[in-house]
């Protein structure tokens, strides 16, 4: 059974910083094949994929991030880390990690395996 733990969120202010940590178990296949990433979804509109990597190590970033966030990945620990800066208000969401085995940048799961962790920017 996959589990996804999630870390990092909170409340700040605009222009401050956070990291967001994750660390996924429980997969079904080679861990060193999945594509890792972070999912957002503020109240009242669609989910979005805001940054992920690639099982063979390509990053992608929503272009409202990009400058702002950066994503790492440990794959021996199956952790992923999403550094980011300058938050401003339109950041403020449930943040979702998630891996997708053998899959392309960027992805939306079908389902999510843990509980996301609420990052909330005020102005």
């Amino acid at each position: 059974q996959e589990q996804v733990a999630e870390f990092g969120g909170g409340l700040v202010q605009a222009g401050e910083s956070l990291t967001l940590s994750c660390t996924i178990s429980g997969l079904r296949q080679a861990s060193d094949r999945y594509s890792m990433g972070w999912i957002r979804q503020a109240p009242g509109k669609e989910r979005e994929a805001i940054s992920c990597v690639t099982w063979i190590g390509d990053t992608w970033y929503l272009n409202s991030v990009k400058g702002r966030f950066t994503l790492s990945r440990d794959k021996a620990r199956n952790t992923l880390t999403l550094q980011m800066n300058n938050l401003q208000p339109e950041d403020t969401a449930m943040y979702y990690c998630a891996a997708l085995y053998f899959s392309s940048c960027p992805f939306l799961p079908n389902e999510y395996w843990g509980r996301g962790t609420q990052v909330t920017v005020s102005s």
